[in-house]
């Protein structure tokens, strides 16, 4: 039985399922599904917010550990000497403090799953103590010199480029082949658009749920619209902000718009040089420089359409009907031109 300083960590990984039914997010879904098989350690290497912690969990919960613990620790909230102690443990006496025997998140993770976020940004010296433990699978606990044994499957999630980090000597070239027997990719929301409808959907309805509603406000097409177009820089964790949002900003009556940016003032900032609505003829001026053999009048009017359609979105935040109706043009109008140049507006 384990002492009081010796319980165990709660690893802050949930197990909510993710959702998706676009070919990015299944193909992803089946690379997961075979490699939580092999007990082997997997790098996932994603975009912030696009679930890196829901794709561990599943990991976990396939593999042939799944009873066993599943331990979280991120890398990047931690100093280096904090870092060490959390992932060995230190005996009583080891540093100022130190008034107990603290076990670290290795032996909390014995015969589990110990997920390693930002694993990228591990100093170098703690690298070397986690590949013995991967190699010989046993450690020493800050200031003891008893050897620990340990039997734990690691899972590293990082959006940085491993590989260079690597060639610059900022990260161990031995513990990225030890830890990369498999490295799967998370697709962003971006290359995901087909699943869109369906977060939303997901997230509006829990959102409805959380207020007591008994009726879940539904999109407006020209809404859903704004959702599918944007480019989802935060991934599902932005699309789930700003869907509750929306959804408690409507009240309980359909969504007919959202809101990207909550720091969006109604009162404007004077720094800030904003296209006025009046000013939506000269969005942007036609090019100048035109010389006859060289530019075609084409180009320069393509040219102009899109910087006139990504001003207009942004202006409004990109409300397609606002956006329409800034350009003086009407829904299906802009539905046109949109997808007209809908290869430039999103790439």
């Amino acid at each position: 039985m384990r002492s009081e300083s010796e319980a165990p960590f709660e690893g802050s990984v949930g197990k909510n399922e993710a959702l998706g039914e676009s070919e990015a997010f299944m193909l992803f879904q089946e690379r997961l599904s075979r490699v939580a098989q092999v007990d082997r350690p997997v790098l996932i290497v994603g975009e912030r917010g696009t679930g890196k912690e829901l794709a561990v969990s599943r990991l976990h919960y396939l593999s042939s550990r799944w009873q066993g613990p599943l331990v979280a620790l991120n890398c990047a909230a931690l100093s280096p000497s904090v870092l060490e102690s959390e992932l060995f443990g230190h005996e009583a006496g080891a540093f100022t403090g130190a008034s107990k025997r603290r076990m670290g998140r290795f032996e909390a993770a014995d015969s589990g799953t110990l997920f390693l976020d930002e694993i990228g940004l591990i100093p170098i010296t703690i690298q070397e103590k986690i590949l013995r433990v991967v190699e010989y699978r046993q450690f020493e606990r800050v200031g003891g010199s008893h050897q620990i044994r340990v039997d734990v499957r690691i899972i590293g999630a990082t959006n940085a480029d491993l590989p260079r980090l690597a060639s610059e000597g900022k990260f161990k070239r031995d513990l990225l082949d030890r830890l990369t027997f498999e490295v799967l990719f998370l697709p962003p929301l971006r290359q995901r658009r087909e699943d869109i409808e369906l977060l939303a959907r997901h997230f509006s309805t829990r959102m409805s749920l959380e207020l007591g509603w008994r009726e879940v406000p539904e999109f407006t097409p020209e809404a859903m619209e704004a959702l599918e177009s944007y480019r989802w820089p935060g991934n599902i964790r932005e699309l789930k902000n700003v869907v509750e949002r929306a959804v408690y900003a409507s009240g309980g009556t359909d969504i007919d718009r959202v809101n990207f940016d909550p720091f969006n003032s109604p009162y404007g900032f004077e720094e800030e040089s904003k296209v006025s609505k009046s000013d939506a003829s000269n969005i942007q001026q036609t090019p100048n420089g035109f010389v006859a053999g060289k530019d075609s009048l084409e180009n320069m009017v393509r040219e102009l359409e899109v910087t006139a359609l990504k001003s207009a979105m942004e202006e409004t935040k990109f409300h397609q009907g606002d956006a329409a109706k800034l350009l003086g043009m009407s829904y299906h109008q802009f539905r046109g031109l949109y997808r007209k140049h809908k290869d430039s507006l999103e790439g």
